[in-house]
Parts: structure tokens; C-alpha cells; sequence
């Protein structure tokens, strides 16, 4: 584990576990590096090399108040690939990381990179519009944030049940799991949790997915309740000429925790083709 600087001058919480070739983990909102902690391992112990890195404002990273847009979150994520020396990598996006993925691809010309991942991803375009009908409405992203300025921990206690698509009669994960996530989403800041909801929700990746010229593993969950897959998942895939698109029938949005030996497998296969 180490800190890495970013060219803005803020420090990355970085894990750096096995060796071969590497595989980088991009963590979701409202999360850190530690929700991929079982993948990590075990994708290590499978003869690659995991880089995963907590997002400035979230988890041990630094908490600037400064930009939380797309452009510097890639850049972010150019500056781990060079501090870590990564190359011939695969970087591996979980919903809000899904952006990431996309926006390092365009603006970063894809360096070093020969396989991308797509899970539970908001890629391309959240948001309802005239030419994206499938998107959510705006009131909806205006509601998390009045609800996370009004009461965060409550927030988050309604959000992971979704997320996890928990319910009367489903329990696909512990009561203890769902509070681990509650205390990792409230280590970040409260700037970068709205910033980052605000990128996530507004931004049009559509023109970045030609630039996603590698092959590309899309896998979303058909229940997601937090990233519709007709938002998302299926459009992604359709977009990016080289995909291979998963569904998960009855998945929801947090299927590295529900879903995680079935997402393992085909990871493990993904990333040895």
C-alpha cells in the first residue's frame, strides 16, 4: 500500500498486490478500493498483478475541494499507471469506475492499455434526455443530493438496500456487509460524494466509446435499480465494437457482492483470453 502523487498535487491511496500482468480496479460511488478486495485476491493469487486505488475524495485519498469531473478522474488514473509502471493492462471499471474507463480511453489515447471492463456501469449517458429516453430523470439526481445535504447516514442506510437490491423477502447480502459499506461511503468527503454523484449522473460518455478499440467485457445486472442496464449496460455494449456483453438475470447494481463468484469467473476467463 502506498500514496501516489497526482499531477494537481493531491495524494492516491494505492494497493499493489501480486505479479504478471496487471489488472486495474476502479472502485463505485460511494465506495473505496476495498470493495474489490475479494476480486483482488483472488485475481492475484491467479497470476496477475491488481492495481486499485481509492478516488480522490473517498476512502485514503486525499479530499480536495477542488474538480471532481471526468477529466481530472482520468487523469487520476493516468498518474497511477505511470507512477505504478503499468503497462499492457486491463482496467476494469465498476459503475461510477465504469467512467473512468471511458474518459481515460478518449482523452488518454487508450496508453498502455489492451483490455477494458465495464461493470455496472454508468456508461455512455445517465441522464434522460431528448435523444437518451432510456436515461433518468434530472429530479432524481436532484433528490440524492437534497437528501445527502439533509441527512447522509440515512441516506446511504436506504441507498445500499437498492444498491444491493435488499428487500422483505431478499437478503443477498448481511446486515453487517450493508453497514461495513455505510461506514466506508461516509470516510468521504461530503464535497466529492456530491461532486462525483453530479459527474456521474451529467455526463455524456457517448462520444468517448469510439475510442474504446480493445476488447471490452460489459457485465450489468437486469435488476439494476440504481443503473438501469437500458441506460447503460446494453447501450455501452452496442457502442463499443469489440464488447462482449453479460447479463445477470435478477442481478442488482452491487453484483461483486451478490453476484461476486459468478462476476470472479468471468473475469478470470475475460482477462485470459
Amino acid at each position: 500500500m502506498t500514496m501516489i502523487p497526482t499531477r494537481d498535487g493531491h495524494g492516491l491511496y494505492v494497493k499493489n498486490w501480486g505479479s504478471g500482468r496487471p489488472v486495474v480496479l476502479i472502485h463505485g460511488w460511494p465506495l473505496s478500493a476495498d470493495s474489490w478486495d475479494y476480486h483482488a485476491m483472488q485475481i492475484a493469487d491467479a497470476g496477475f498483478r491488481v492495481v486499485a486505488y481509492d478516488r480522490r475524495g473517498f476512502g485514503r485519498s486525499d479530499q480536495p475541494f477542488g474538480d471532481y469531473d471526468y477529466d481530472s478522474l482520468s487523469d487520476d488514473l493516468s498518474d497511477v499507471m505511470t507512477a505504478m509502471e503499468v503497462k499492457d493492462a486491463s482496467i476494469i471499471g465498476f459503475s461510477m469506475g465504469g467512467g473512468e474507463v471511458a474518459r481515460y480511453m478518449s482523452r488518454h489515447a487508450g496508453r498502455h492499455v489492451q483490455q477494458c471492463g465495464l461493470i455496472s456501469s454508468v456508461v455512455p449517458y445517465m441522464l434522460k434526455t431528448n435523444d437518451n429516453p432510456n436515461g433518468v430523470d434530472q429530479s432524481v439526481f436532484d433528490g440524492m443530493s437534497e437528501a445527502l445535504l439533509a441527512d447522509r447516514p440515512k441516506f446511504f442506510a436506504d441507498f445500499f438496500k437498492d444498491f444491493f437490491g435488499v428487500g422483505l423477502m431478499s437478503h443477498p447480502v448481511s446486515e453487517e456487509y450493508l453497514h461495513w459499506t455505510r461506514s466506508v461511503a461516509m470516510q468521504a468527503s461530503l464535497k466529492a460524494t456530491l461532486a462525483c454523484a453530479n459527474s456521474f449522473a451529467t455526463t455524456d460518455f457517448r462520444p468517448d466509446l469510439a475510442a474504446v478499440n480493445v476488447p471490452t467485457l460489459v457485465v450489468h445486472g437486469t435488476a439494476d435499480a440504481t443503473v438501469p442496464i437500458d441506460a447503460s449496460g446494453r447501450p455501452a455494449a452496442k457502442a463499443i465494437k469489440s464488447s462482449t456483453l453479460k447479463e445477470y438475470d435478477g442481478a442488482p447494481h452491487g453484483l461483486f457482492a451478490t453476484h461476486r463468484d459468478q462476476l470472479l469467473e468471468d473475469l478470470l476467463e475475460f482477462l485470459r483470453s
